[in-house]
């Protein structure tokens, strides 16, 4: 089970860091609205340029943590809950622009494997 969590750590904290510092100006069937960009999903939203930075300052340092908790496993859990609240506000912002529910899967999926990290 070891083996299964330390894939999944590696596999959000990889996908969040290549999301918001790789992928962040290419347009993708999963952004908000129409938007093509990070930035322009935060204002579809009707968030602000400071509230994205906030945000991927978050989830970039998250999913950092989220892999060295490999090699110091007490910064996993808190780590792993600090995102899943995260993509849970990225759910509640998928819905509250009435995107359609598919929008919304990568967010959910990632969420649910950090629960799954935090708690087993």
């Amino acid at each position: 089970m070891n083996y299964v969590i330390i894939a999944c750590q590696i596999i959000v904290g990889l996908s969040i860091l290549n999301v918001w510092l790789i992928q962040y100006k290419k347009e993708t069937k999963w952004r908000g609205g129409n938007a093509k960009t990070i930035v322009e999903e935060f204002k579809v939203y009707g968030l602000s340029e400071t509230m994205y930075y906030i945000v991927g300052f978050l989830k970039v340092t998250l999913a950092i943590l989220l892999i060295v908790g490999i090699w110091v496993p007490v910064l996993t859990q808190p780590a792993a809950l600090g995102l899943a609240v995260l993509l849970l506000g990225s759910i509640v912002m998928h819905f509250k622009i009435k995107d359609p529910l598919f929008k919304s899967f990568p967010a959910a999926l990632f969420l649910t494997l950090c629960l799954v990290i935090a708690f087993m």
